[in-house]
Formats: structure tokens, C-alpha cells, sequence
């Protein structure tokens, strides 16, 4: 080999040499952007409206909303929703009612005697019970008559498309 051949393959085996450490440098600075994905704990800020724009809940300004993404502790919707989302990332997000609070349940309505319930009541009160395991649940008056009134037992926000506004604010 000649004298030049073997300079050539020295530097080129130099800058080999150099460029490995500075490459795997760069992939080091680069670190891995958490997204939300399931078993991650996940802290959002949100709005929640409904079709005409009433707001139902709000956080903005408030403590975030602390879950773990995949657990289903939110709606089915709003979790696939958020999916792949990063720290800062703001998303409008569209839940159907099948996603949401499912759709209104017709066999969730029953009818009890007025004297169960206030005489003052009227339709779309709600009223609030105490379930078998003593935690509180509401149902909303659908309708009075003459000795019944219909409760209707279905989430509030059953068969309501639901708006959320959200930003993702941590990921751990």
C-alpha cells in the first residue's frame, strides 16, 4: 500500500473513529417526548360544553385532572382522544354519546308514588338518593302525574355529544 493509500484509510478511520461518540452525543440530547399513552399518569386542563355551548365543568385555572391513561377512569372517548398527545399539546375534542355517557337508556326510568319525592318538585328537578352502598346518586324528574312521578335514572349527560377542549399539561 502506498504512502498516500495509507493516510486516506487512517483519516477515514479517524473521522469514523470521532463520529461514532459525537453521533450516539446527539441521540443522547435528543431525549424521548412523553405522550400519553396507556399506564401513564396524565394531568390535563379542560372545558367541557355541550352542543349549544353551555359549559358543564371546567378546570382552566384550577387544579389539574389527575388519571392513568388506559384505566378508564374517563370517558372512552376522551382517553382515545388524548392518545399520543405530548406535554403543552391543546386539542378540541368530539365525544359521541356511545363514547361518552352511552345513549339514553329507555328501561332507566321508573315511577314511584308522589309521596316519595317533595311536594315541591317539578319536571327536570333532580333529585339526589342514597344507593344500597350508601354512596349518593341523582335522577331527574321526567314527568308528574296525577299519583306517580317518572324518575329517569340515565347519567345527566347521557345521550349528549360532549365537547372537550383539553391541554395537556404533565405526563409522568
Amino acid at each position: 500500500m502506498s504512502g498516500s493509500k495509507k493516510l486516506s484509510t487512517l483519516l477515514i478511520a479517524v473521522m469514523f473513529v470521532i463520529a461514532l461518540p459525537i453521533a450516539g452525543f446527539a441521540k443522547d440530547k435528543k431525549k424521548k417526548v412523553a405522550t400519553v399513552e396507556d399506564g401513564k399518569k396524565v394531568s390535563i386542563e379542560y372545558t367541557l360544553k355541550l352542543e349549544d355551548g353551555t359549559v358543564v365543568d371546567s378546570n382552566v385555572g384550577g387544579k389539574p385532572f389527575t388519571y392513568v391513561q388506559g384505566k378508564h377512569q374517563i370517558v372512552r372517548g376522551l382517553e382515545e382522544g388524548l392518545a399520543g398527545m405530548k406535554v403543552g399539546d391543546k386539542k378540541h375534542i368530539v365525544v359521541p354519546p356511545e363514547k361518552g355517557y352511552g345513549k339514553i337508556n329507555k328501561k332507566a326510568f321508573i315511577e314511584v308514588s308522589k309521596d316519595r319525592v317533595p311536594k315541591d318538585v317539578k319536571v327536570g328537578s333532580m333529585l339526589q338518593g342514597t344507593g344500597k352502598d350508601g354512596h349518593p346518586f341523582y335522577v331527574k324528574v321526567a314527568e308528574i302525574k296525577e299519583k306517580t312521578v317518572v324518575l329517569d335514572l340515565n347519567h345527566p349527560l347521557a345521550g349528549k355529544t360532549l365537547y372537550f377542549d383539553v391541554k395537556v399539561l404533565n405526563i409522568e
